[in-house]
């Protein structure tokens, strides 16, 4: 695929996931406030367009990550996408225990 091909995909792909954020807040404004642990890159996400990909949720960022990659032939599952997303997500992870850790010292003193 040649880069000014590759480039409309993205930007295709851009708008369409962010207008699924933006269709979930229309029907369900209490999406915003919802929250989960995304599986691809561990970061807390709102739940507004989200997406599940077989049995992993995905926030509204990976959605793009994961559909962009598959559109370009980068990856082809989002296995792949979970896979190559590890080391974020354990630095994610990590970082969320340290900070955890740190509210706890600072709550005992």
């Amino acid at each position: 695929m040649d880069k000014n091909k590759a480039l409309e995909v993205v930007k295709s792909l851009q708008e369409a996931v962010e207008q699924m954020r933006i269709d979930d807040l229309e029907e369900s404004p209490e999406s915003a406030l919802e929250t989960f642990q995304c599986y691809c890159c561990g970061q807390e996400k709102e739940k507004a367009g989200s997406m599940v990909y077989q049995e992993y949720l995905l926030c509204n960022d990976c959605v793009l990550i994961a559909e962009t990659s598959m559109a370009l032939g980068k990856i082809s599952n989002i296995e792949e996408l979970i896979n190559s997303m590890e080391d974020k997500r354990l630095e994610t992870e990590c970082n969320l225990l340290i900070e955890e850790q740190k509210n706890q010292n600072n709550e005992k003193n």
